[in-house]
Parts: C-alpha cells; structure tokens; sequence
C-alpha cells in the first residue's frame, strides 16, 4: 500500500464521537489536511448549526415523492451506518439541483408567454411562395414539419424562441429563409448572425443566390470600421435592406435597425447567453431562431437550453449519399493514401486533420506541419497541398479557405480550425490523424465538412497505439452510424455533460449531485413539478412557495436576469 492513511482505534478515547462508528465519510481533501481533521469539523459544524439547516423544497413535494426533509438527509449523508443507502439520499439533492433549473425555465416560460409580446406576422404567402415555386429541388417531409413549426410561431403574438437543430446538410439554411422571408413580406427587417466571417460570407453568397429576381435587398456586415461599412450601417437603419447577414458585429453599440422582426443565430452554442439577451432585448422584440448542426441529447437541451421550444430536422436530402467511414490503424496509411489518391484523379478535394501544429516533445503525436512537408513532397507531389492551422492570422486562414473553395487547393491539412459549416461540395475525402483523441461530437462536426454533394464521400479515421477501450468505442461508433443523435447521446455518456459543450458554453449548470445521464428520471420529475408550480402561482406569492421565492431571490436572482429578457 502506498502511503497507508492510519488510525488507531484507543479504546481509552471515549469521547470520540467517530471512534465508535462502523462506516467513516471520506471527504475530498487537500494537501496537510487529513480525513481525521475534516471529519471532526463536520461533526462540530453539525453539532452547532443542525438545527438551523432550512428545507429548501416545498412540503407538498417532499410527500408526493417520497423524499426525507433536508436537515434528516443531510445528516444521513454524513453519518449514515449503511453506505447502500447513501445513493437514495443523494437523489434528493440531485433533484434538488434540478427543480431549481427547471423553475428558472418555468418562470422564463410564463415570462415569456404573458409578458413579451411579439409580432403577429400574417402568413401572406408573397416571398415565401416566390421562393418555392423557383427552388430547384423540392423540400424534405422534415423540413416542410420544422417551416409549419417556425411559421405557428411567427403568426402568434408571442416572441419566438426556437432552437433548430439538424444534422450538417439538413438544409437548416433554406428553412431560415422561409422564415426571414416571412418577417419581409409583413414589412420588417431579418437578420442572420454567424460566429465567423467566412461563415457570414458564405450564407450572404447562398441567401442572394437563392432571392435572385426578387425585389429583395441583402447586406453582408462585418467587423472593422471602413467607409462602406459605416454607410451599409446607415443604410440598414433607413430600412433600404430587408435581410442583414453578419457576424456578432450585427450587435455592437452603434448597428441600428429600422424595424428589426426575426433574427437566427447560426453554430449558436458559439454564442453566450448573453449575446442571445442581446438580440432578444432589440427593438420590436424580434423572434428568434438558433440553428445548431450538433444534435443535442434531450435530457441536455431541457437543462441548457430549457427557454427554447426545440424543431428537429431529421433526414436528409435526397441526392445526399450517408459518408461511408472506415477505422484504420496507422500502420495502414499507405492504403489509405491509395484511396485518396483514386478521389483525388476524380478532381476530387480532401481535408487532413492532425491534433497539434508543430512537433512536441512532450506529446508524441504527428503534427500538421512534419505531415504537410510529407505529403507536398514525399506522397502527393503533383497535388497542390496546403496547411491552415489557428496561430495563422485570420486573414490569411480566410484566403487558405477560400482558395480551397474555390477548388486551387487540393489537399488541405489542418488542425481542427476547419470552419464549421464552411460548404465544399467537392470535398469528398476527409482523413483525421490520431482520431482516437478526438471526442465523437468534434469526430462527428469533422466529418461533417465532406459528403455535402452528389458524390460518394468517405472519412477515414487513422488510430495509433496505444488506444483505450473508450477510444476505440467511439471510434465503432462512428464507423456504425451517421446519425448525430445517437453520436450524441453516446457522446454525452462517455464523457460527461462539461465535456459535451466545452468549459466555455455559458449558461452550462454546474451539479454536485445530479448527473444528466443516470438521472433522466429526475430531471422529468423536477420538469413537471416546477413547470406546475409555476402555473398555478407564478410569482410564487403562496404560502407554501414563499421559500421557494427567498432561495430565488437570494441565489438565483442574477441567473434569473439573464435569461429573463
């Protein structure tokens, strides 16, 4: 046993209250702070304050499910004799957690349903049926449900707030026009936010293509402070555009609408919370459409995401054939580079991720720039072959991926900078270096970038050794299945809801106790009390509520703010 924690048991301690027990509590501990210690300042806090530990769920709740009163249950999860009970008195704090994100959405909601008002848009059925009757492909079953969706919503009088998810090549972008198209013909401004500019570029470029011949200006807004930006912004306050696509820039201090009715936030895990309050808070209360190409598991949109009503694109178009996606182990890349090199004599593109930019001595891993130099001189000569890697400056990034676009570049390595939902339609091959690192969400986005035209596209994921059993599971997983939603529900139990969104996702809750996966039941649960609570008595005024209302007030009050808008 390395370093053996021990304790001797003295019979002559008889005031020892831990002494006699059969089970010990063992505490997350610090450096020159021992069990020992911890446990005798547990004990003491609870000899000193127990009896003023107050009950944080109504009554009514606790007898409905069952549950023992807070001051019992945390006692029993310090000093319980029988550890198989532990687990039982961690559901109601788990619970807990929930009930209290769940009541912020139950407020959001009645909020939201009573107070802020919209804009009754009228269907007139103008742009809209301009659109369709030119369109050069007819529309998926599933694209048709998520319009009738979006189009309830815009012809009521409360503010949309909707999150649209579908796969990457979906058709989420066509969808959104309707919508926009939709707030033009009623005599409003739409607008459309991309997390980056060549992003904004690229559904500037499609939205024209698609209003071509129609009496419909577009403006493309972008960061930086030039002369025609300046006179785009006057314009686009003058109402001389109808539909305003850009970058976060469509929000800074300065942009002005001149009436402002729908907005869709593209990749919107990109955004904060409090960039959608933002947008939320404009003039005219515009409706809200988020587009996200990462499926996202239920349990996690309701706990995240619990503000939005929630439209799911499920298929695919039909000319779109599923990537055909193979595991392969490093010692086979020859073979591999074989099946590239038959893509590439079809004129085809390809994409190389590697994990780092440059050789370290500390991880082996083969990086972009050895495997670069490898492929322009030793396997592909004759090829043009270009690197794009983050530390590049973002105007020569935006000419790499530009140049690749416009099919100058053949083969393009690169860390895992590819801009997500950037459209090459003829990328056929993506190859990903030391997959085994990669999560399925990022494996899934990256994959993602080929298969979006008419020809058979294929990923190939190259393993190196040493590989773990859950490496190699998520790698299985990609090769069974292309469906985002099963990626993402295996995703979510491999790794954990933090890992999921990444740190930076605002408005993530942080639980102790609760855990999206294991405990989907108590999420329903929390979900269904707090949203009946809420809509018998929504500013918690009753008696039995008045505690609930304090706890609000007192630690919720500033997470409250920020999504009540």
């Amino acid at each position: 046993m390395t370093h053996p924690e021990v304790e001797v048991v003295d019979d002559e301690a008889e005031d020892d209250f831990w002494k006699k027990r059969l089970c010990l509590p063992v505490y997350p501990s610090t450096a020159g702070l021992t069990q020992k210690v911890l446990r005798g300042l547990v004990h003491q806090a609870f000899a000193i304050y127990a009896s003023t530990i107050q009950e944080n769920l109504p009554q009514l709740i606790l007898e409905k499910r069952g549950f023992r009163d807070r001051n019992t249950a945390l006692q029993l999860m310090h000093f319980i004799q029988t550890p198989q009970q532990a687990p039982e008195e961690k559901r109601r704090f788990a619970y807990e957690e929930l009930f209290f994100t769940q009541l912020l959405w139950a407020r959001h909601r009645y909020y939201h349903g009573t107070k802020v008002l919209g804009n009754n848009f009228q269907n007139r059925q103008l742009f809209t049926t301009q659109l369709k009757n030119k369109l050069p492909f007819q529309l998926t079953t599933a694209q048709k449900k998520v319009i009738r969706e979006i189009f309830n919503d815009m012809c009521s009088d409360k503010q949309m707030s909707r999150l649209m998810q579908g796969d990457v090549g979906s058709g989420k972008t066509i969808v959104t026009l309707f919508a926009m198209l939709l707030a033009v013909e009623n005599g409003f401004q739409a607008a459309m936010m991309a997390p980056t500019e060549i992003l904004a570029e690229q559904h500037y470029e499609s939205i024209k293509r698609f209003l071509e011949g129609m009496p419909i200006k577009v403006a493309l807004l972008k960061g930086g402070s030039s002369k025609e930006k300046r006179q785009t912004m006057e314009d686009i306050s003058r109402g001389e555009y109808h539909i305003i696509v850009g970058t976060h820039a469509l929000i800074q201090e300065g942009v002005s609408y001149h009436k402002l009715g729908f907005v869709a936030v593209d990749e919107q895990h990109r955004f904060g919370v409090q960039q959608r309050a933002a947008l939320a808070k404009k003039d005219n209360k515009p409706d809200l459409l988020y587009l996200s190409a990462t499926p996202i598991p239920r349990s996690l949109s309701m706990t995240v995401y619990g503000d939005l009503e929630v439209s799911i694109i499920d298929e695919l178009p039909p000319l779109r054939k599923p990537v055909v996606t193979r595991v392969r182990s490093s010692r086979q890349i020859g073979l591999v580079w074989k099946d590239v090199r038959k893509e590439l004599e079809k004129k085809h593109q390809v994409y190389v991720v590697c994990p780092l930019i440059e050789e370290s001595d500390k991880v082996d891993l083969l990086d972009a720039q050895r495997l670069h130099e490898e492929l322009a001189k030793e396997v592909f000569p004759e090829h043009t072959c270009e690197l794009l890697h983050g530390r590049m400056p973002a105007a020569e990034k935006d000419e790499i991926m530009r140049r690749f676009k416009a099919g100058k570049i053949s083969i393009l390595v690169s860390t895992t900078v590819i801009e997500v939902g950037v459209d090459v339609p003829n990328a056929s091959v993506m190859v990903v270096q030391h997959a085994e690192r990669f999560g399925l969400a990022q494996l899934h986005q990256l994959r993602g970038r080929v298969g979006r035209g008419a020809a058979q596209s294929y990923c190939f994921l190259i393993e190196h050794q040493p590989n773990t059993r859950i490496s190699r599971e998520r790698l299985n997983t990609m090769a069974s299945t292309t469906d985002g939603f099963v990626i993402a529900e295996k995703d979510l139990e491999l790794r954990g809801p933090g890992e999921f969104f990444g740190t930076e996702q605002a408005g993530m809750p942080n639980f102790r106790f609760a855990n999206l996966i294991k405990d989907q039941d108590l999420l329903k649960m929390a979900r269904e009390d707090a949203f009946e609570i809420i809509r018998e008595d929504p500013n918690l005024e009753a008696d039995s509520n008045i505690n609930l209302k304090n706890i609000l007030q007192a630690q919720l009050s500033k997470k409250e703010e920020l999504i009540q808008y």
